[in-house]
Parts: C-alpha cells; structure tokens; sequence
C-alpha cells in the first residue's frame, strides 16, 4: 500500500516509516523538518512541506495515489502549549483541518490519528479506559480532543474512516541502532535519565517524593515505539478491511514509576545516576496507566517489547552513538 506519513522525520514518524518498508510498503514522507530530521527518514519519498501549505498538499495527492494516510506531525510539548497556545491550536488543529480537506478533495478515506492520553486531563480512576471522562488540562490535549472531534464530521460529509491511537509514554528506540529520540529540547524521562549516563546532563531530577505510589514518585505506562507502529500497522490493516472508524488508548497496561525507570537506566548502563529532588510539577498525576484491552480485541495488537528493561537498552544503545543534539 502506498501510504503518506505526515511528520515522518519526527521521533514515532521515523520508526513508522522504517515498519512500513520492512512491511512492504511504500510510504511518502511529508515533513517541514521544523522539528524532524531529514536523516531520519532512511527510505521511500521524502517531500519538504508543512501542512500550512494548501498547495504542496494538493501536489502532493495529485502525485501520488494513496491508500491512507498516517498523521504525526504535531507540536508535543505540554509547557510549551500553555505559554503559546496560538501554535498549538493552528498546527495541532487547523493544519490537521487542512489535511483533512487535501483528502477529501483528492477521494483519501482511510486516516490513522496520532492522539494521546492528555486529551483525559486529570485520571479520574487508577488505569484508564475509552470512556474516561475528556477533560483536557491544557491546549495540547484539548487541540488533540478538537481533533478527534473534527473527525466524526469529516466521516460523516466526506466518508474519511479513521482510527485515533492516544499514546501515552512514547519510549525506546529502533533495535538496529539507526533511529531513536532526537526532541530539542528533550522533555521525555527515558531518554534524559540516559543522558545522564552519557555524561550529556549532570544529574536527572525527580519531580515529587510524595505521592502517593510505593515509591512516592509518579507511574507512568512507558510503550516501545516499535509497538506503537505495530498498533498503526494493525489499524491500517483494519481499515483496509472496512472496520469501523475508532478510537483505542495505546499503552501496555503497565505503570513503572520515575525511581524505577532510573533504577533499570542503571542496570543497563552500569552507571550510579546521580538524582535531585525537586517539587512536584503542576498537573502531575501520581499514576497515568493505560487499559489497552480494547485495542488488543478489537486489533489482536500485543505488545511486543513490554519489559522496562528492554525499552531502555534500546534507547540506551541509541544515546550511545552520540547522535542526538547538545542539551543545555
């Protein structure tokens, strides 16, 4: 199938690209390279272009035929939204709007959807299902939940099916060392307690002792990127196959907490890590822990890299190369 992943010079983006070929497949790559790397898009089309571009859009559909289309290319940091929601709100929402009407007019109906589980705000319960109340806590996940939103419209005028995947903790690295995490700023924890253990960041911080987990630090459900293009293959399978259009949370099921995920940093690397406390963060949950049992039915998807252990080596093999940027 010929399929265009739009931002995929971004971190998920570039590992969908890799699965898409290994699969088979021939993506088109379309980024602004903004914040994506060309270097990371090691095979099919690449076009340049952002989203804000009605033309390059048009073009690139009356180039190609596709069968769907795959959609990363959003802003991710939360900080960041809340001091500049305009752009949050006209890349995470309106350029998406735009994509969705370059479908439309070219006859695309097949679109899978980058979400994420900020779209829930606050977890009103221990593990989080579909139904949990959206109650977004910032402009990242409510431009995300408009999204969502703006999509059963655009099935219903124009017959664009959809599956939305809401991530939760992005982690890992590609196992043949050629892809990994490369945000600047970096804000995810895996790959900054390993940068700890490069030598590249002095010492990691731990936001909060007093929570209320066995540890006291905060769980969060951490899933393989690998896993997450599987969950996008699988969807793309289930359109392709006339399923119905869905939305499925995309986690393991399983919450490891900030200690322990620098406890397992350590036993890869062989490295005492040095750690600082400092206060909680505002609108830190203490535990954000996926049910996945819905898309594991309904897509038969299972994760092939649940161990913490397994996640970091990965990464850790990746932050070893010394690809990624200078931090400050």
């Amino acid at each position: 199938m010929k399929v265009l992943v739009v931002g995929g010079a971004g971190y998920i983006g570039s590992h969908m690209v890799q699965d898409l070929l290994d699969a088979g497949h021939a993506p088109v790559t379309l980024d602004s390279l903004v914040t994506g790397h060309r270097d990371a898009v090691l095979g099919g089309v690449f076009v340049q272009g952002d989203l804000a571009d009605r033309a390059t859009l048009d073009n690139v559909f009356q180039t190609h035929e596709f069968d769907a289309v795959m959609h990363f290319a959003s802003f991710i940091q939360v900080g960041e939204s809340v001091r500049a929601p305009g752009m949050y709100y006209l890349n995470n929402f309106a350029n998406t709007l735009n994509l969705l009407d370059a479908m439309a007019r070219a006859g695309v109906k097949k679109f899978i959807f980058s979400s994420t589980a900020a779209i829930f705000g606050e977890p009103q319960s221990p593990v989080i299902d579909e139904q949990h109340p959206q109650q977004p806590i910032n402009p990242y996940g409510a431009s995300k939940q408009m999204v969502e939103r703006a999509l059963v419209d655009f099935e219903r005028a124009h017959a664009i099916r959809y599956v939305c995947l809401r991530y939760f903790n992005a982690a890992g690295a590609h196992p043949n060392g050629l892809l990994g995490e490369r945000h600047d700023p970096e804000s995810h924890l895996v790959p900054l307690v390993l940068q700890v253990a490069s030598g590249r960041r002095s010492h990691i911080t731990v936001f909060g002792r007093d929570y209320e987990t066995p540890d006291g630090s905060c769980i969060r459900d951490y899933v393989h990127v690998l896993d997450l293009c599987q969950a996008h293959r699988q969807a793309l399978d289930w359109l392709m196959h006339d399923g119905a259009s869905a939305a499925f949370n995309l986690g393991n099921g399983n919450g490891f907490s900030v200690l322990e995920v620098i406890r397992a940093a350590e036993k890869v690397t062989g490295q005492k890590l040095k750690m600082e406390e400092g206060p909680r963060r505002s609108g830190d949950p203490a535990r954000l822990v996926a049910d996945s049992q819905l898309i594991r039915r309904q897509l038969r998807w299972s994760p092939a890299y649940s161990d913490l252990e397994t996640i970091v080596r990965h990464a850790w093999a990746w932050e070893s190369k010394g690809l990624t940027p200078p931090q400050g």
